[in-house]
């Protein structure tokens, strides 16, 4: 394996694999990554047995080959070389050796047959979707995903398509967060429910920036993406997401509408005095005002209100600040709408009239 190329070349693809190349593996093949050479192309593949990234840039061969070096050292050594400057790779037994200008790097190699690849995924499906709405729709659910939960299921995102919308949907179990967007193919096959990992999620979502269309196929056990030069792979978790739709309040009785960043600075000032374990505050709806209050253990207590939108009886729920906070972020509109049921219900949280993106937060006891 013979190849040169100007340092750029080389950077882009080893950065845009590095999020799935761990530091420290049981595995000593997974802190490397994998070159592949051949055509002009030079492959660089990461992967943590869960998600397998693999980009492609145009580089000089001089002779075809593959083989794995170890992933962070070969990246910091393009980063720290000069701009510009034209960059020579070659395998020399079982080493593989770096020039660039006056600057000379060995580095150790494993075998390339080691390097776990995954190969066909016996796509059932395939979608296609802009980037951006596909971002979109990651970035107004993510962070509601459940964070090393025991139930395995809710470690990532749910993707539902029907064949003319994708849905994404997350939950904890203590809020939910919901968002859909129209297929570019409206009628691409059936109704399919798959649970994307956390690490895949996050993955994705850094890599989707930028225009054009996206390209998902389903299989059985993985989902892979083509974005540009990238192409993304990841197992699904096995198992069933929660019936979410039981959860989401359908014309709820009481609306209140308010400013999204009134209501935000309100919440962030009452929430500095709220028990930190806990995070409660207590909302008071009453008519056309919004009472927001918060104790902690040391005897402190805050209070604020905030001109609202609201008619009917006097209503006072508790919630976790952070859940209202984290919804209140992702929402773009600056006029939001809450829908209240009782005091012992979930609240839903939207831009008016917008059902595509909602936001699900359940009481808590204060």
């Amino acid at each position: 394996m013979k190849l040169s190329a100007p340092r750029e070349q080389l950077l882009a693809p080893l950065q845009s694999v590095m999020g799935v190349v761990e530091r420290r593996q049981t595995m000593p093949i997974l802190a490397n990554v994998l070159l592949a050479v051949q055509n002009n192309k030079l492959s660089v593949t990461g992967t943590d047995l869960e998600v397998e990234l693999v980009a492609s840039s145009d580089v000089t061969v001089q002779q075809a080959g593959d083989i794995t070096v170890p992933g962070r050292k070969l990246l910091d050594i393009i980063r720290t070389l000069p701009d510009k400057v034209l960059v020579n790779l070659s395998r020399e037994g079982e080493k593989v050796v770096i020039k660039a200008g006056r600057s000379r790097f060995t580095l150790s190699t494993l075998p390339a047959s080691e390097f776990p690849l995954i190969e066909d995924i016996n796509a059932r499906q395939t979608i296609r979707i802009a980037r951006n709405q596909a971002a979109r729709l990651i970035e107004k659910t993510h962070f509601a995903m459940a964070q090393q939960d025991v139930r395995y299921y809710l470690n990532g995102t749910l993707l539902e398509t029907d064949g003319k919308t994708l849905r994404a949907v997350a939950t904890d179990g203590h809020r939910l967060s919901l968002a859909e967007a129209e297929l570019a193919d409206a009628g691409a096959g059936g109704t399919q429910q798959v649970i994307l990992p956390r690490k895949g999620v996050l993955e994705l979502q850094r890599i989707l920036a930028g225009d054009g269309e996206l390209e998902l196929s389903i299989g059985t056990n993985h989902i892979r993406a083509q974005i540009g030069d990238i192409r993304f792979t990841s197992k699904l978790i096995d198992g069933k997401f929660p019936e979410y739709g039981r959860v989401i309040p359908v014309n709820p009785p009481r609306i209140m509408t308010a400013g999204r960043d009134a209501l935000r600075q309100a919440l962030q000032r009452t929430s500095i005095l709220s028990n930190e374990k806990y995070r409660g505050v207590r909302l008071t709806f009453g008519t056309n005002l919004l009472t927001i209050q918060a104790h902690n253990p040391e005897q402190e207590e805050a209070e604020d209100q905030v001109e609202v939108g609201f008619s009917g009886d006097e209503i006072e729920i508790g919630f976790n600040v952070t859940y209202l906070l984290d919804a209140l972020a992702a929402i773009d509109v600056d006029t939001v709408e809450v829908g209240l049921t009782d005091a012992n219900s979930s609240c839903v949280i939207r831009a008016p009239g917008d059902q595509a993106i909602k936001y699900v937060v359940m009481p808590m006891r204060l």
